[in-house]
């Protein structure tokens, strides 16, 4: 089969879908691989990179492809230059797109990797959610660092001692621990918080504090039996009262905090007000990585530095993956190398089922009709 790999047209997206590692073993599987030209130079992956494993530049690498690749899904004129009755592999923000009839109008299969269930164990190589938040954690820590006037490790110096920078992380994911992680080996002394109270031996593994909230036994035995089935804790009305103290007063000290909190489908929830951000120093910064779907952080703004009257930077950095475009485009390859290699049957042919729970998990459209349920 023919597989396409277009240049990205969303601003500010330097990634790629396919890289020379993963289309040589796409081409070693027997498949036809097109790449469009400069598709990759972004994230330096140069043409006579993937010409030398055997893949062939074209202008336009939607004509003829059985199978599109790309990072974000393609939008507008780009929906109707796909094959129809082809499929499209990509990340689609399913929930907020608003252009997925257009995809089923072209009976494109199309296959949002956002959606991929985690639980799943032979689905873990193919979590590109997984990866990308894992570099955009320690990429966002550099990008606070930089922002920030003073350094993160304590010095002894002839001149006086340099006391270490104070780290609040909100929000104990993938982003969040390699945050942590991240922070810690520059030198900060590092504080973490997240609604689920499980999150605080993972914390506590890589050397931060854990911002401890009192918790009921009613409340410990809720948030164990939300964690042992899989699915997140609804916390009471006081657990979140005590919350918003104890991180409104650790937020107010700290030189640097980063929010990381993401809600599928939804906005994002907001952690951090106006009044917090007027009790902290002059010259702290927050990264907001929530920015581009509502903002973790009351005032943070997409791409751009807010400075406010109290002196605190505000970088509302969307996308941060794609700031680290080569490292991530090679992870995402093999993520997507990975899930697309369950697409096909022993004669290399497109056998797309529903009676696979991964592919069934990832179809938003497919035969014409729109599967993805919104509410």
């Amino acid at each position: 089969m023919q597989i396409g790999i277009p240049t990205e047209t969303v601003a500010g997206e330097n990634r790629v879908a396919a890289t020379p590692e993963t289309v040589k073993k796409l081409i070693s599987n027997g498949h036809d691989v097109v790449i469009e030209r400069g598709a990759g130079i972004k994230s330096a992956y140069i043409d006579s990179a993937y010409e030398s494993v055997g893949a062939k530049i074209t202008e336009n690498a939607y004509e003829g492809s059985e199978i599109i690749l790309k990072v974000r899904a393609p939008v507008g004129d780009e929906i109707q230059k796909i094959k129809q009755g082809s499929a499209v592999v990509a990340m689609f923000d399913p929930f907020r797109n608003p252009e997925l009839d257009a995809f089923a109008q072209q009976k494109i299969s199309a296959f949002a990797l956002e959606l991929l269930p985690r639980t799943l164990s032979r689905a873990q190589n193919m979590d590109v959610l997984s990866s990308q938040a894992n570099l955009a954690g320690y990429k966002s820590v550099l990008l606070a660092a930089n922002a920030y006037q003073g350094l993160f490790p304590m010095l002894m110096t002839a001149a006086g001692t340099v006391k270490p920078a104070k780290v609040v992380i909100m929000g104990v994911g993938v982003a969040g621990l390699q945050a942590i992680a991240t922070a810690k080996r520059l030198g900060a002394v590092v504080e973490a918080t997240d609604l689920r109270p499980t999150a605080k031996e993972q914390v506590q593994s890589l050397g931060g504090k854990w911002l401890d909230v009192p918790m009921s036994e009613e409340e410990q035995q809720r948030a164990a039996d939300a964690a042992k089935n899989g699915y997140g804790w609804m916390p009471g009305e006081q657990y979140i009262k005590d919350q918003a103290a104890i991180v409104d007063k650790a937020v107010s000290q700290a030189d640097i905090v980063i929010t990381t909190a993401l809600l599928p489908g939804r906005n994002a929830p907001r952690l951090i007000k106006a009044e917090t951000v007027k009790k902290m120093k002059p010259g702290s910064v927050i990264l907001d990585m929530a920015v581009e779907t509502g903002g973790n952080v009351e005032g943070s703004a997409v791409n751009e530095t807010v400075v406010t009257e109290n002196g605190v930077q505000i970088l509302g950095i969307p996308n941060i993956p794609s700031t680290v475009a080569t490292e991530a485009s090679a992870l995402y390859a093999r993520n997507v190398f990975n899930f697309v290699s369950t697409l096909f049957n022993e004669d290399k042919q497109l056998n797309i089922t529903l009676e696979d729970e991964i592919q069934k998990a990832l179809l938003v459209s497919h035969d014409g009709e729109l599967l993805l349920k919104r509410s």
